[in-house]
């Protein structure tokens, strides 16, 4: 998928060229007025920028991953701000992991970690949890935005900043162009998790920003990874009070879906039964220790 948001972009940016997009302060139109001076207040001032991680799992993507890490490396060190990117290689047939340690050896900023499985959801939490900044970019490698990421770090860098935010493929101001089967399946899956999870924010998948700290007990007491890990993690983050805001994107697609969308759904869902239990008994209320059971 290609997903534009902020100022178009010469053809050397990411993504090989330039494309109507919107505007990030139009883009918090969605979050409020409030939204606007704390992003300009957090652009004001770079004197105290923090680390920025950007997580990138990678399975059997030799042809892509160069391109990918080549292009968000390059527009970081233009923003010139401190930052790394952490390449999650995981159970990769092809020759992926070798790409990997090619582009960690030409550029310092890069470093990989390995998994023997494929496991997109363990992927993302080996990342985020080995990640070394306060802040930490969700990319993948055929779904990546630097003007997503300019937003979602300013936002989150502000004193007063969320602790998650979302790139929405749903919300207002979004546009998805992908074919209608993928569009059906994710208006599908944001549904229940509303209905069913009380979720507030409209996508749990894709690109997201996350302050570290906070999330990282969270993430440990995460149990579904696959297609689940970062749906989890923003529901156990709602749930604790942290906050979740969303910016919208343009999507397009990039290349069809490597995974059979009819394989995924009956897991998935399968996962957000298991999920649901999971979170319902984790609310229940703790028995007391040594409570005498006839009340006495």
């Amino acid at each position: 998928m290609r997903d534009y948001l902020g100022e178009p972009r010469p053809p050397s940016a990411a993504f090989g060229g330039a494309f109507p997009s919107v505007p990030p302060e139009q883009a918090l139109a969605s979050l409020g007025r409030s939204a606007a001076p704390t992003l300009r207040a957090a652009r004001a001032d770079r004197r105290n920028e923090t680390l920025l991680s950007v997580v990138m799992p990678a399975h059997d993507e030799e042809a892509y991953l160069a391109l990918a890490v080549r292009a968000v490396v390059t527009g970081l060190r233009d923003r010139g701000r401190p930052f790394e990117v952490v390449v999650v290689e995981n159970g990769s047939t092809d020759q992926t992991a070798a790409v990997a340690k090619d582009l960690a050896a030409e550029m310092p900023e890069v470093r990989v970690l390995s998994l023997p499985a494929a496991d997109y959801g363990g992927a993302l939490k080996e990342g985020f949890l080995n990640a070394g900044g306060e802040l930490v970019g969700i990319f993948d490698v055929d779904y990546y935005d630097l003007a997503f990421l300019d937003a979602a770090v300013s936002l989150a860098a502000a004193p007063d900043g969320p602790t998650v935010v979302v790139a929405t493929k749903r919300g207002a101001g979004a546009t998805d162009s992908r074919p209608l089967p993928r569009r059906v399946v994710t208006s599908v899956f944001s549904t229940i998790l509303r209905v069913g999870f009380g979720l507030r924010v409209s996508d749990t998948h894709g690109m997201k920003v996350l302050r570290r700290e906070p999330l990282v007990p969270l993430a440990r007491a995460c149990r579904y990874g696959t297609d689940l890990f970062d749906t989890e993690l923003i529901l156990r983050a709602e749930r604790a009070g942290l906050r979740a805001v969303e910016l919208p994107v343009v999507v397009e697609e990039l290349r069809p879906s490597r995974t059979s969308i009819l394989r995924r759904i009956p897991r998935t869902l399968a996962g957000l039964a298991r999920l649901r239990l999971a979170l319902w008994r984790e609310k229940r209320p703790a028995s007391r220790v040594g409570a005498d059971p006839h009340g006495t």
